[in-house]
């Protein structure tokens, strides 16, 4: 399994050998640091923790600089750990040996301070991407929740209002979690069932089937299913 954090540069398409459109989004992955790997046995549960994205190191604090160095990375905008992911390094010195490491003994292994690049991924490969939605403010319950509109004629008044939201002398309150205006997106969402098109490891470059989560040049996670 393979993961990945990258920036999101926008969307565009590719044609496959019958010449049919692919509508895919354009993921820019430099590579990328591993700068920890949590153990059950030690930190509760297994992950792996990834740093991505250069940035200068003046935005970045101290403390993030130091943890950085200590892995051998640059300065990086963006860290992420996947516990479904298995980039373990088969049991060193310092990950604990033998602590419920399904990659111990593979032939790839991976320690803190090696990179993982785009190459890691196939074509082909089903993938799972997360990020920060697109924020769109403050919305009614029409686009928020998807309402019907009320009447417009004969004088109605009730076009876009919500409706009843509760009861009244009892219990005299609203409960909680109805769909009521608000705000709406800039909350962490996956798109699941995505694919990847396209690797171009030359361009630290992957290429996504569809859409998937995020503002332009926001942060993406991008790991393996399977």
């Amino acid at each position: 399994m393979s993961a990945i954090v990258g920036k999101k540069l926008g969307m565009s398409r590719v044609f496959d050998e019958d010449g049919t459109a692919i509508p895919v989004t354009v993921i820019e992955a430099p590579p990328n640091k591993i700068t920890a790997i949590r153990r059950a046995g030690r930190d509760g549960y297994d992950a792996v923790q990834l740093a991505g994205n250069p940035v200068a190191e003046k935005k970045l604090s101290g403390g993030e600089l130091g943890h950085l160095k200590k892995a051998g990375a640059p300065a990086m905008a963006d860290l992420a750990e996947f516990r479904e992911v298995d980039f373990t390094s088969g049991g060193s010195e310092e990950e604990g040996e033998g602590e419920e490491g399904e990659g111990a003994g593979e032939s790839e292994e991976r320690k803190v301070g090696d990179d993982v690049t785009v190459s890691d991924f196939e074509p082909g490969e089903p993938v799972k991407v997360s990020a920060v939605s697109v924020g769109k403010g403050f919305q009614g319950t029409i686009r928020r929740h998807g309402f019907h509109r009320g009447p417009v004629t004969h004088g109605s008044h009730n076009v876009r209002a919500p409706g009843s939201v509760g009861a009244s002398a009892d219990p005299s309150r609203v409960f909680p979690g109805q769909k009521m205006p608000g705000q709406m997106g800039a909350r962490r969402a996956t798109q699941v069932g995505a694919q990847v098109v396209e690797v171009d490891a030359e361009h630290n470059l992957l290429l996504i089937r569809g859409s998937v989560p995020g503002a332009r040049n926001a942060t993406v996670e991008v790991r393996s299913v399977g």
